[in-house]
């Protein structure tokens, strides 16, 4: 399988000679490679990937960093054949420009000649039987293969991601996931972790004793956050062994990309500052932020202060931390990921000040470092576009220099920003996809933007793309969806989706399934063709469950209107499609009938797949997916029943209701991959002391159920954002607000009463606090047939 492009160099030069960002960028990919690791220090490192993956197989394979000039100015990886008799020696060479290409070779040999697939192991894992052993390796056509990238970079992560899925991984799960980013081929990947140690170390020369920073860091669960100035002191306050212990994690972190020839991304300053800074500075420019979805304003966490990028302190502060992170890391890095007023809106929309707000944050990052780029979500274009017009994203975009600044796309699966941009106005950009919010469980993807979003945007005319790059807010979810965009680094066609799913399927499973192929091509033409360009976010009723007054036909409660009393949250990210409906309706793109017609073929096909534990991934998730669906039915029968007064019918489909989250729960419960007790343990894990271990817990059980604050009788404004299908989760949480719901329905029609809205949100904000603050033990072990029990539950319900 072939990919060309034209050597990166050469590509360059085809632009117009007006393109003022080319000259920047070929002086930036020159001091990267300067900057790399020695060849022989990659080759070890690919190699040490290989081990841990196949290590019967670590004689097979050969690595050579590319000396002979096979790649030219370009960036590549060839495999080759080697003609050797001998049993023990290498049969397959790969070469490339970094380690990151050597990986993703190969990676592109095992998927493409021995059939094999790589997934993250909460996705089914990697499935390696199909690899012949040692010495009877498949030759490559030709001798040699050859693919380069249409594009130089390929970026990883969202700012958030560190929270959502990162926040409580150690050494080992991190290790595991730079191994995955080098086969997938990402070479430009966030390095978020650790980075309260150095602010506290910064903030420490400016007399900010580590008293003063307790109200200032977020809890581990809700670091994210704190980074960008959207709340400060929620979850914490960060204890020294905290501080510590991920300072540590970082530095084997960047130094396991560097060796691997990954250029990592490093946080810079937003103007982020507690709140003694007002005191210690008092002429100092210092502002307060809005508030930021509290309940009502609680300055523990609400409203942040904002250092005035027109300050001298502002630059001095800037400074100082980029220089604190090279006495700590060394010289790893020119690149640096700065979000101002992320989902914060500017206090003025005038040019002129946020030009001088942008050159402020860059001459912070080049006073530390002169070589310093500048690479920005480009979130806040989507998420704030009425405030962010042409004049003030100029403003933004111009108040650097042009080929300093990089701008990710972060949108570009749904709402591409370099189209109505004129390109991003000729600065530099990274076409990525979102996709996930929250880190939910949920079925979703628009496999046909990835396939041809990225080849849209390079070729269109006066492109300034450099890069594709994946963005989601929780990893872990939809392989399917990960595996394609990662394709898209090599790729310079699109994909043909139909016919890369069939080879997908082989791969995952092992062995080709006419009905497994056949579940596949429903699911890309359903599930994963998500058209109607609203990104999705799981508001299914189990996990994200109404908060509304449930009125009956024709009558309204006393001395309000319905409208004042419902609650339909907007999300602060985005909202659902507007309905004439008073019920919010959870986002459903596809025939749910096709999709049970999926997943009937899956289970028709699974009789000799059901040992696969990437089948047993896929089978669980996709049954959920549709039971959680139906679930959705069945809550609208329970309000219908409500509001024609029939306690019969609303006594059944209460009943019903609540069954299946009790039988989802048991369905999640015999896969490893569907536990909430993975992720409790994995918090408690890191505890130095029962203070902490009762604080990571909180935060852990908090960010995946309230998420924010809430009063007595008004719940979070996030809740549930973070919602999971998790076993326990389930059973102990989503049931309980459910059953409490409903019995209040009854009692209304008994009673013939308004329903008791605040009484019923007291209930059950007080179980939801309580369990938060809980220290119950969960299952970190599946139990049951997986196969089993998805049949008998499609038999129960959806055949």
């Amino acid at each position: 399988m072939r990919v060309f492009r034209l050597p990166l160099l050469v590509l360059l030069l085809l632009l117009p000679v007006s393109s003022p960002w080319k000259s920047s960028m070929e002086e930036l990919f020159g001091k990267i490679a300067s900057r790399r690791a020695p060849a022989s220090v990659q080759e070890e490192a690919a190699k040490g990937v290989l081990e841990r993956l196949l290590p019967a197989h670590l004689s097979s394979f050969r690595f050579e960093i590319d000396s002979k000039g096979i790649c030219g100015e370009s960036i590549c990886f060839r495999i080759s054949n080697i003609d050797n008799s001998s049993r023990d020696a290498a049969e397959i060479l790969i070469e490339g420009t970094t380690a990151v290409e050597l990986s993703s070779g190969l990676h592109w040999y095992l998927k493409y000649w021995t059939g094999a697939h790589i997934s993250w192991d909460k996705t089914g894992g990697v499935q390696i039987a199909s690899v012949p052993s040692p010495g009877s390796l498949p030759r490559v056509d030709a001798q040699s293969v050859k693919v380069e990238r249409p594009v130089p970079w390929n970026y990883y992560q969202n700012v958030v991601t560190s929270s959502y899925s990162f926040v409580w991984w150690d050494w080992k799960r991190w290790e595991k996931e730079i191994d995955w980013m080098a086969l997938q081929g990402v070479n430009l990947p966030l390095a978020f972790t650790g980075q309260e140690a150095i602010w506290q170390k910064v903030f420490q020369g400016f007399n900010v004793s580590s008293e003063d920073l307790y109200g200032f860091f977020g809890g581990p669960a809700f670091l994210a956050w704190s980074r960008m100035g959207n709340l400060h002191g929620w979850g914490g306050p960060l204890s020294q062994n905290w501080l510590d212990q991920q300072l540590k994690l970082q530095k084997r972190i960047l130094s396991h990309m560097v060796e691997l020839g990954m250029t990592p991304v490093l946080p810079s300053f937003s103007g982020n500052v507690p709140a003694v800074f007002r005191k210690l500075f008092s002429t100092a420019n210092i502002t307060r932020l809005g508030d930021w979805n509290t309940v009502d304003g609680d300055p523990r966490w609400c409203c942040t202060y904002l250092l005035g990028p027109s300050d001298p302190l502002f630059v001095e502060v800037g400074k100082a931390f980029i220089k604190q992170q090279i006495k700590e890391y060394g010289d790893v890095t020119d690149i640096y990921n700065c979000d101002t007023f992320n989902e914060n809106s500017p206090p003025t929309n005038d040019p002129t000040y946020i030009s001088s707000l942008g050159a402020a944050v860059y001459e912070a990052m080049s006073k530390g470092n002169r070589d310093a780029v500048w690479l920005m979500q480009g979130w806040l274009f989507s998420s704030d576009a009425a405030f962010w017009k042409p004049p003030q994203m100029k403003a933004l975009l111009h108040s650097v220099p042009i080929g300093k600044m990089i701008v990710l796309d972060l949108f570009a699966d749904v709402k591409p920003i370099w189209k109505k941009s004129s390109q991003f106005y000729g600065v530099p950009y990274v076409w990525c996809m979102l996709h996930n919010f929250g880190d939910n469980i949920e079925m979703y993807g628009i496999l046909d933007a990835i396939s041809s979003g990225p080849i849209a945007a390079r070729t269109s005319y006066n492109s300034t793309m450099v890069g594709v790059g994946m963005c989601m807010e929780g990893i872990e979810q939809n392989p399917v969806v990960y595996e394609l965009m990662s394709e898209m680094a090599f790729r310079k066609q699109e994909v043909q989706v139909e016919e890369w799913l069939k080879n997908y399927s082989y791969r995952r499973y092992g062995s080709s399934v006419l009905a497994i192929e056949e579940a596949w091509k429903i699911l890309y033409h359903t599930i994963y063709n998500c058209t109607d360009g609203i990104a999705d976010h799981n508001k299914d009723y189990i996990v994200e469950f109404p908060d509304i007054y449930p009125f009956l036909e024709g009558s309204q409660p006393p001395q309000r209107r319905i409208k004042d009393l419902l609650l339909v949250k907007k999300n602060h990210r985005f909202s659902l499609k507007e309905t004439s409906n008073d019920l919010p309706q959870p986002h459903l793109w596809y025939s749910t009938k096709e999709v049970i017609s999926a997943l009937k073929l899956f289970l028709d096909g699974g009789n000799d797949l059901s040992e696969s534990l990437t089948y047993r991934y896929d089978l669980v998730d996709l049954t959920r997916q549709a039971l959680s669906k139906f679930a959705n039915q069945v809550y609208l029968d329970v309000i219908t029943s409500y509001q024609r007064n029939d306690a019969k019918s609303l006594d059944l489909n209460s009943r019903k209701f609540l069954e299946l989250i009790k039988d989802i729960d048991t369905l999640l419960a015999s896969d490893d991959n569907f536990l909430l007790g993975t992720w409790l343990e994995s918090a408690k894990s890191l505890a130095a002391s029962q203070n902490e271990r009762r604080q990571y817990e909180w935060n852990a059980r908090t960010q995946v159920t309230m998420w924010y604050d809430n009063t007595r009788t008004n719940q979070s404004k996030l809740h549930d954002y973070a919602n999971k299908f998790w076993s326990g989760l389930l059973k102990d949480y989503y049931l309980p607000r459910a059953s409490t719901y409903f019995s209040y329905l009854f009692r209304s029609l008994q009673e013939n009463k308004y329903f008791q809205l605040e009484e019923w949100r007291e209930e059950w904000i007080s179980y939801s606090n309580k369990w938060q603050a809980g220290d119950g033990l969960y299952a970190v072990s599946a139990v049951g047939d997986a196969f089993g029990i998805s049949k008998s539950l499609f038999e129960k319900y959806l055949s």
